[in-house]
């Protein structure tokens, strides 16, 4: 038997100065729930970017155990360090840290709104820099912990947030992925209903643009942000069905699921979502129902490794695939790792933001020709490029 028990907990804020920011233009406009405001709708030319050097920082949770070994995991959301500071991981020392499930369930029956919010959010770090810890303990990669692979590599899909649409851009972005190794990849609006006539055909366009710089073998994704109504979904879907789109992700809200139900049986092109289901009941009515091809669960949002393995479990029955919600790479990717290609066929790349993302890491998980080679450090491998940090602070310490 194994007796090591959480002695420490912290997260940890990694700080640099960079020179420039990575969107030099700016960021693009895109479809927001607030964009039926026109007000609160960017113009044409996006967010622009002040100039000069900027400050860059990152949070990583690290929890240390009596058997000398510390599991990290990040970056992590900063609505994550409240519920952390306030009491979660003062709760959580002296516990067996192999007893995951145990964990969970405690920190989910420890306050009312452990469900969904910054609660989950917490909760999801500390779950998988548990796993952390358990990879580090055993001298495993955490997909191998799950129950090993049977793919040496993990194709993943290029998630192209951060494009502008205009100047031909679409056209030679998308040209530029295939070129890269990519099959499939994801666009993102920049209209919806509260732009009228005008947005729909801009909209419209997006599609038809990806589908002619890429021909037909390769899967092309929509996302909407939650930002459509019925209506408006409708009215897109039939104006590109002929595109054979892959999928249309969160049109709606996640509780509209009314509305999911009646788009679904309105359209061929199937239907995604899961990002903002933090929660297994969440889930199962979008399973129960029909409703969706595709479940975007994110680990680090909706309980970690943990929860997101029994979401996989939920799903496969219903011949739902799990494609994870692309918010960082690191628990994705093992889990999709560790399942039947049929259950979880990919991963999702933020092309423009993960590099970022990951700054303060010696070797994040990155595609090469499309496709992301399995780890094989013990844990995640996170391990940090010292030289990139100016300066560290310490914003929860308990134990």
């Amino acid at each position: 038997m194994i007796d090591a028990r959480i002695s420490s907990v912290r997260v940890l804020e990694l700080i640099t100065t960079l020179p420039e920011d990575p969107f030099p233009r700016g960021f693009p406009r895109q479809s927001r729930p607030a964009s039926v405001y026109e007000s609160c709708h960017l113009g044409p030319e996006g967010r622009p970017t002040p100039g000069g050097s900027r400050r860059k920082t990152s949070l990583y949770l690290e929890i240390g155990t009596t058997a000398g070994v510390t599991g990290r995991y990040g970056p992590i959301d900063r609505e994550a360090v409240a519920p952390l500071a306030d009491g979660m991981a003062a709760s959580l020392l002296g516990l067996d840290t192999l007893a995951h499930s145990y964990i969970w369930d405690l920190l989910q029956r420890g306050n009312r709104h452990s469900r969904h919010g910054q609660h989950k959010i917490a909760i999801s770090a500390v779950d998988n820099a548990l796993w952390d810890v358990r990879g580090r303990m055993f001298g495993a990669p955490v997909w191998q912990l799950l129950g090993g692979s049977g793919r040496a590599r993990i194709p993943a899909y290029a998630s192209t947030l951060g494009t502008f649409h205009d100047d031909g851009e679409v056209e030679r972005t998308a040209a530029e992925l295939m070129d890269e190794g990519y099959t499939a990849q994801k666009w993102f609006f920049a209209d919806g209903p509260g732009q009228g006539a005008d947005g729909m055909d801009r909209n419209v366009a997006l599609a038809e643009q990806a589908r002619s710089a890429v021909g037909d073998h390769c899967a092309l994704m929509f996302d909407a942000f939650m930002s459509w109504d019925l209506a408006y979904a409708r009215q897109w879907c039939r104006r590109v069905e002929r595109l054979r789109p892959d999928w249309l992700e969160e049109p709606f809200p996640p509780g509209a699921v009314p509305a999911y139900a009646q788009l679904r049986s309105s359209t061929a092109i199937p239907l995604a979502t899961g990002e903002h289901l933090y929660d297994r009941h969440d889930v199962l009515p979008y399973l129960q129902q029909g409703l969706i091809s595709v479940l975007q669960a994110d680990p680090e949002w909706c309980g970690g490794v943990t929860d997101l393995l029994r979401m996989c479990a939920m799903a496969e029955p219903f011949g739902v695939a799990v494609i994870p919600h692309g918010h960082g790479i690191h628990a994705a990717l093992h889990v999709v790792a560790s399942q039947s290609p049929e259950v979880c066929p990919r991963v999702e790349y933020l092309v423009h933001h993960m590099p970022e993302r990951h700054h303060f890491e010696a070797d994040p998980p990155a595609p090469k020709g499309g496709t992301i080679a399995l780890p094989t450090s013990p844990g995640f491998g996170i391990e940090f490029a010292e030289e990139r940090i100016e300066a560290r602070v310490d914003l929860v310490t308990a134990g």
